[in-house]
């Protein structure tokens, strides 16, 4: 007599998935069954592989063929991205956080597919079986991040119980495709995108002070243009790093958080032009609340006096300028130190005479340069260039204070 095999429903992890292309779903699974669909990356170090299963190892060299290593600077941002999302799922962040669905490969077919659950809806059960190979292409940082938060959610402030009524983890899932489809969509997916300059990433974070504190100045300050009474706010252009002739802007988000920066910390403000600001980095002596009532006035009048210079896209809206301005400003804060410290009447009259044409006669050298063209360039760092800027502001007797003031000789 011989036995059959079992023909019933197949063992396996269940996934409810929409299919988006013949050879990829879409779908959210639970953090349990990610951990076990996906082994984190921790556990392929080589020593551990050596005594590890067959299985195993082959999983880890078919991964080695796709993805990175976590010896690369994205290991050592596991812990700041496990941090971040716990805090996200604990509430902390309220709504104002967010991962990226994971990327999943499929290697070899999967152990089941249903028909569609509801005809018309593209819904459909999915089964994974225990030992098929599926590895994060894309998102293997926050898969490493999840792994480390479930195996330890009481150290992030977590409970099994919470992780398994709060996450739902968003993937999509390539079924099927070959390793060097997988390895081209790994390509394609950090490569082909476009980074975004630290500096205006962090002009849209507002979990950061300085870029909260120039928000509040663009909806409090009112200025005039073209005869109309508007918030400074709708001048302000959050999403460009340098604005372009067509733009009706007069001043970017991250070159108005570079003044915000540098008018809280003086020179050594400039350190936090691509870095965040918490409550904890303000000067001594101070708090949020008196740092943002000083700093909102002070920025407020300077571009409410100087507004005709912005409203004209002068020198004056250049990042490293306004950095620049910052520095000087700073000096008129209560909590600048003693011997540098002056009144706003002051600051006042050290940027009377200041010329703030785009011209080279001024500019070059400072915190411009003039191109093969002939044009003057102000696109240097905030980091190069707001140091020379401010000593040119203050001291006009200086070779730069000339040159800013248009006096030859």
């Amino acid at each position: 007599m011989r036995l059959t095999m079992p023909t019933g429903t197949p063992e396996g992890i269940p996934l409810t998935v929409m299919t988006f292309r013949e050879d990829a779903v879409i779908g959210t699974m639970s953090l349990a069954a990610l951990v076990r669909l996906v082994p984190s990356p921790r556990q392929e170090d080589p020593r551990a592989l050596k005594t590890a299963s067959g299985h195993d190892r082959r999983r880890a060299e078919l991964r080695a063929t796709v993805q990175r290593t976590l010896k690369s600077q994205k290991g050592k941002n596991i812990p700041d991205y496990a941090d971040y999302i716990a805090a996200g799922v604990l509430g902390k962040h309220g709504s104002a956080w967010s991962t990226p669905p994971i990327t999943l490969w499929h290697a070899g077919e999967v152990a089941a597919m249903s028909d569609e659950l509801v005809a018309g809806s593209g819904l459909r059960t999915l089964t994974v079986a225990p030992d098929a190979m599926v590895i994060a292409i894309d998102g293997e940082t926050q898969t490493t991040a999840w792994h480390d938060i479930y195996r330890d959610p009481e150290s992030f402030g977590l409970t099994y119980t919470e992780l398994a009524r709060r996450v739902r983890i968003p993937f999509e899932l390539y079924i099927g495709i070959s390793p060097a489809d997988a390895r081209q969509i790994f390509y394609d997916r950090n490569v082909k995108g476009v980074d975004v300059a630290k500096n205006l990433a962090m002009s849209m974070d507002q979990r950061d002070l300085a870029t909260r504190l120039a928000y509040t100045v663009g909806e409090k300050l009112e200025v005039e243009s073209d005869g109309q009474r508007m918030p400074f706010a709708k001048l302000v252009n959050a999403g460009k790093r340098q604005l372009t002739k067509t733009d009706k802007e007069v001043v970017t988000l991250s070159a108005l958080r570079a003044l915000i920066v540098t008018t809280v910390f003086g020179a050594k403000g400039v350190q936090y032009s691509a870095a965040n600001v918490n409550e904890g980095d303000l000067p001594s002596n101070t708090d949020a609340d008196e740092v943002t009532t000083v700093v909102v006035r002070l920025v407020s009048r300077l571009i409410e006096d100087r507004f005709p210079d912005f409203a004209r896209r002068s020198a004056i809206t250049a990042p490293a300028v306004m950095a620049g301005l910052g520095v000087l400003l700073h000096r008129a804060t209560p909590w600048c130190a003693p011997h540098d410290a002056m009144s706003y009447d002051t600051v006042e009259r050290l940027l009377a005479d200041v010329r703030w044409e785009r011209e080279p006669v001024y500019w070059d050298g400072v915190c411009a340069s003039v191109g093969a063209t002939g044009r003057l360039n102000f696109s240097g760092g905030v980091k190069d260039s707001a140091g020379r800027v401010a000593g040119a502001l203050l001291d006009p007797h200086s070779e730069l204070g000339r040159k800013v003031r248009g006096v030859r000789g």
